[in-house]
Order: structure tokens, then C-alpha cells, then sequence
């Protein structure tokens, strides 16, 4: 199993996640070894699967997991633990060194087919974006794993992880833009009157996705009050914070990772948005979602290593803002993006289509030139065809001639016999 320092520093404080469950003051628990491991969750990675061999190759290393343990969040950001590679075993090593070449040969694959895909629609092979591809290992030595190698690997899945949420903000604003920009030029299409109904239709809509109930503040104790009276079936007035981590540390690590947090909030976004409603986006959900958990670690998450601890948590629970909080604002009444930049978005868009329409005019000429080439070539092998047939016909023309010349007389003749007499006999 993942230890907690791992899932800290590498990223993978994703790997044990579950949804809260209800709880029954009359059933007990069944035993530890009897439940199931949980599930590892894909970090987002694109080097995700050799990071977690990687991971749990060092972890069978005595030395390697007692430091790991031992070692200081920061002290390991800073490649101090990487540099205890070098007293792990003989074996782990071997196995390591296998990954990497395995990983080296998987990258390599990788980048030969994106440059033969781009070749084959006349793009330009960027070749930096290529060469990033590798920057979680050492490339230049593509043999063994070394302390460099572990080094690259925590630095760039701790930075990696670290952009993912504002990679994700940026996809979603970009879908959102999308959205409107479609919804716009769908309008233009329709005569006034249909235009109005469509206006009129997307209004109504707008008006009934905001009318639901009150959102509590995420994090907030009315929050948390909710989910412990209506997900775990408790009584509201016998809340407790240090009783409510426990029941919702899913994976009993001791902390709050991401997902458990995200799994808080489901209550609160079912009063917005509902699967079967037309009015309801679930992608904006799943925004949602992920804003009310970014608002809950930057509030609660004192040291800033994407978990939060009971300490951190009751720490929370004892604020002001913890029992009078301010209101949240939906996405609704936070637009992800301005006028500006959908203008500037849809310039983006024209201009995309027009280098797409030049390509494809310039593909189209390319075919043109082909098949006039094709058809001069086809012409070319008639005409050789011809010639060879003609030249066979004068050969063989050539072949009779000869014979034809050579034909023998009806009767042969004597010697001393005139070919003029050959045919009439002497007069007596």
C-alpha cells in the first residue's frame, strides 16, 4: 500500500479514494484484513504507470522505506531523498533499471509515431514539446536508473500535479467559450422570430438552473452538518469534528486527501444540478466541484502538501469562519470568462479556420497536381505501350520479307539450259 509521505510528494495522494458512506450505529465495521484495498486512482500523468512501479519497487527496499518515512516533505522536494538510491539493494536497482528502459523504449515509440503522424499531415514536428516528454528521467543515460532519475521523477510529478487543477480551469473555460461562441452563431441562422424563441428558451433556462436551495459555504460547519445528518445519518446536534473526519477518512490514512474532500460536497451540488434537468451542465458540476475543494485546502491545508490532517481539520473547526461563514457564489454568479475574452477566443477560432481552409485548399491543389500527374503518366505508358507493339509489328514484317524472296522454281533446271527454253521443247 501507498504510504502517506509517498502519496505527499509524488502526487499520488489520489491512489485510495471512495465516496463517504452512510453510517449504521448498529452495524459494526467487519475486520480490517477482511475489507478490500482500495482502488489506485489514475494520478493524470502521462508517465503515471512507471512512477508507480517506480514507487513500489523502492518501497520493498527496507533502507529506502524507513527514510521515506522519516524524511521531511521539504527535505524530499529538495532531492535529499533521492540521493538514498544509492544504499538500496542490488535487486531493486536491477528491477529499476529495467523500468527505465522499458519507459526510455515506451517514450521513443511514442514520440516516432506523433512525428510520423505529423509528417503524414505535413505538420511541423515541434520538436521541444517532444523532448518534454521525457523530462521525468534522464534520457541521456538511458540504460540505468540513477539518482538523477529519482530526483527528475519527484520534481516533475510534484510540479506536474501542482498545474494540473489550473490545467482543468482552463479546459473548462475554454469548453465554456465554446459553448457561448456556438450558442451565438447558432442564433445568427434563425429569422427573427425564431431567434426570439431561442433567446427566450435559453433565458428561461438560465432563470430555472439558478432557482435551487442554499448553498452552504464548503468546509463550513452548516456544511459538514448536512452531510453528517443526511449521507451519514446522525444526529446535528451531536456533531463532531474530530467523530466526522474519522467517518470520512475513507482509506483510515489519517488524512483528507483530495478526492474524500470532493466527495464532501456532493450534497451541496445536488441542489444545483440534476443529470435529468435540460438546464444542468454536468461538466459545470464537476467545475464546481473542484473549486469548493481548491477553497477548503487553501482555507484548511496549513502546510500546503494537498492533504489535510485531523490537526489541520480541528484547527479549522475552531475559526470564526468555520461557524459564520460568507456566502458562496456558484459558477453562475462567478462567470469563468470575460467578454474580451471570448472576443478574443473567437479571433482565435477565424483564424484556426482559415489556416485549416489554406491547408485544405493547399492539399486540394496538391491531389490536382497528382492526379494531372497520374494521368500524364497513364498517357505516357499508352504511348509506350503503342510504340512496343509497333516496333514487334515492324520485326516481324521484317522477319517475312526474306522469306517471301526466297521462293523455289516449279522445275528445276539442267545445267546448260536457258530458263527461256526451260519450257518449250526443241522443233524437229
Amino acid at each position: 500500500m501507498w504510504t502517506q509521505s509517498c502519496c505527499l510528494i509524488l502526487g499520488l495522494w489520489a491512489c485510495m479514494h471512495a465516496l463517504p458512506v452512510a453510517v449504521d450505529k448498529s452495524t459494526e465495521k467487519p475486520p480490517a484484513e477482511e475489507l478490500e484495498p482500495p482502488q489506485s486512482a489514475d494520478t493524470g500523468l502521462h508517465y503515471d504507470r512507471y512512477l508507480r512501479e517506480v514507487i513500489d519497487f523502492l518501497e520493498k527496499d527496507p533502507h529506502f522505506r524507513e527514510k521515506l518515512h522519516n524524511t521531511d516533505m521539504e527535505d524530499i522536494k529538495q532531492g535529499k531523498l533521492a540521493k538514498e538510491l544509492d544504499f538500496v539493494s542490488h535487486n531493486v536497482r536491477t528491477k529499476l533499471d529495467e523500468l527505465k528502459r522499458q519507459e526510455v523504449s515506451r517514450l521513443r515509440t511514442l514520440i516516432k509515431a506523433k512525428q510520423d503522424l505529423n509528417g503524414q499531415k505535413g505538420l511541423t514536428v515541434d520538436h521541444q514539446a517532444l523532448l518534454k516528454q521525457f523530462e521525468h528521467l534522464n534520457h541521456m543515460n538511458p540504460h540505468t536508473f540513477e539518482v538523477e532519475d529519482l530526483d527528475r521523477l519527484i520534481k516533475s510529478a510534484t510540479s506536474d500535479l501542482e498545474n494540473f487543477d489550473k490545467e482543468r480551469h482552463e479546459e473548462f473555460k475554454k469548453y465554456e467559450m465554446m459553448k457561448e461562441h456556438e450558442r451565438r452563431e447558432h442564433l445568427k441562422t434563425l429569422d427573427e422570430e425564431a431567434r426570439k424563441k431561442e433567446e427566450e428558451h435559453y433565458e428561461e433556462m438560465k432563470k430555472k438552473h439558478a432557482d435551487h436551495p442554499k448553498i452552504n459555504h464548503p468546509g463550513s460547519q452548516d456544511q459538514l452538518k448536512e452531510v453528517w445528518e443526511e449521507a451519514d445519518g446522525l444526529d446535528p446536534n451531536d456533531f463532531d469534528p474530530k467523530t466526522f473526519f474519522s467517518l470520512h477518512d475513507t482509506n483510515g490514512d489519517g488524512y483528507f486527501d483530495e478526492q474524500e474532500l470532493e466527495a464532501l460536497f456532493t450534497k451541496e451540488l445536488e441542489k444545483i444540478y440534476d443529470p435529468e434537468r435540460e438546464e444542468d451542465d454536468m461538466l459545470e458540476m464537476e467545475e464546481e466541484r473542484l473549486r469548493m475543494r481548491e477553497h477548503v485546502m487553501n482555507e484548511v491545508d496549513s502546510n500546503k502538501d494537498r492533504l489535510v490532517s485531523l490537526g489541520e481539520f480541528i484547527t479549522a473547526a475552531n475559526k470564526k469562519e468555520f461557524l459564520e461563514p460568507d456566502e458562496w457564489e456558484t459558477i453562475d454568479q462567478n462567470p469563468v470568462y470575460t467578454e474580451e475574452e471570448l472576443r478574443q477566443f473567437e479571433e482565435h477560432l477565424t483564424r484556426e479556420e482559415q489556416n485549416l481552409n489554406l491547408k485544405t485548399h493547399e492539399l486540394l491543389r496538391q491531389r490536382q497536381e497528382l492526379e494531372r500527374q497520374q494521368e500524364q503518366l497513364n498517357a505516357q505508358k499508352v504511348e509506350l505501350q503503342r510504340a512496343v507493339v509497333h516496333m514487334e509489328q515492324l520485326k516481324a514484317q521484317k522477319t517475312q520479307a526474306p522469306e517471301q524472296a526466297k521462293v523455289p522454281s516449279a522445275v528445276e533446271l539442267l545445267p546448260g539450259d536457258s530458263p527461256l527454253t526451260q519450257d518449250f521443247p526443241a522443233q524437229s
